[in-house]
């Protein structure tokens, strides 16, 4: 019967689950929402809905994607509600400067159009394959691999043109 049971999943289950999950969705998370904080509030609020209904869960293969799309909805609706926020001057020594994805580059991907960064966030920051960034995007995977060359084309530009015109390989 393996560690899911028929019924509901364990909670044991889930947060082994969810520790080796953890990195994924941050990384998500903060192509989503850009700041450390916010990508950190994503998760931790992820990981409490999850939790909350993980009697409605019933089939381990649906775990990984069931937990993205919590993910997902969490980042828009943190989205939403910084659109309502005042906006403040973040001080220096509170700026996040360890990230994996440069700045440039989040900036980069920040300037995309929302369909073409929401498959980019999906394909290099959570690993999706193609057929995963479509199921849970709820496209076609032609659609997938058009958005992404797509947006790759506009950021290899974008990042040429803020380079000063060289041409970069790494894109």
């Amino acid at each position: 019967m393996g560690v899911f049971g028929k019924k509901s999943l364990r909670k044991e289950t889930y947060l082994v689950f969810v520790h080796e999950y953890k990195g994924t969705m941050y990384r998500i998370a903060l192509g989503y929402l850009k700041t450390e904080s916010d990508a950190m509030e994503a998760v931790d609020e992820t990981v409490y809905i999850g939790l909350s209904k993980l009697h409605q869960l019933r089939e381990e293969e649906k775990l990984k994607p069931w937990m993205t799309k919590i993910l997902i909805h969490e980042c828009h609706r943190l989205i939403r509600l910084r659109k309502k926020d005042i906006p403040t001057e973040q001080l220096p020594e509170t700026e996040e400067v360890t990230s994996r994805v440069s700045l440039t580059m989040r900036e980069a991907i920040g300037e995309l159009p929302e369909d073409l960064q929401e498959v980019i966030i999906l394909r290099y920051f959570g690993d999706l394959t193609v057929k995963d960034t479509a199921k849970e995007l709820n496209i076609p995977q032609g659609t997938v691999a058009t958005r992404t060359r797509k947006a790759l084309e506009m950021l290899k530009e974008k990042l040429i043109f803020w380079e000063g015109g060289a041409e970069h390989e790494s894109v």
